[in-house]
C-alpha cells in the first residue's frame, strides 16, 4: 500500500506578510494493488460427519473461494487552503 501528498504554497501579498495559498493533492493506493481477503473454508464439506471420520458428500464448490477485497481501491483527496 503506497500513498503519495503533493503541495504547492503560492504567496498572496494582497493577504499580508504570511499570506499564502496552499494546493494540496493526496493520493491513497497509488498503484491500486488489491490485496484479498481470506478464502472461505467454513463449510467445505457439505454433508454430515460419519462415525467412521470421514464426510459423507464430496466439498463444497464454494469450499477456498476468495470473495472478498480488504482495504480500498485507489483514493484521490484535493485540496485548497488559504492561510494570512
Amino acid at each position: 500500500d503506497v500513498d503519495l501528498a503533493v503541495n504547492k504554497d503560492t504567496a498572496l501579498p494582497f493577504l499580508g506578510e504570511k499570506g499564502m495559498l496552499q494546493f494540496r493533492m493526496e493520493v491513497f493506493n497509488v498503484f491500486n494493488h488489491t490485496n484479498l481477503g481470506i478464502p472461505t473454508g467454513y463449510k467445505s464439506f457439505a454433508g454430515a460427519y460419519t462415525d467412521v471420520g470421514m464426510y459423507s458428500e464430496a466439498p463444497a464448490g464454494t469450499a477456498g473461494q476468495i470473495t472478498t477485497i480488504v482495504g480500498n481501491p485507489r483514493q484521490v483527496q484535493l485540496s485548497l487552503k488559504v492561510a494570512f
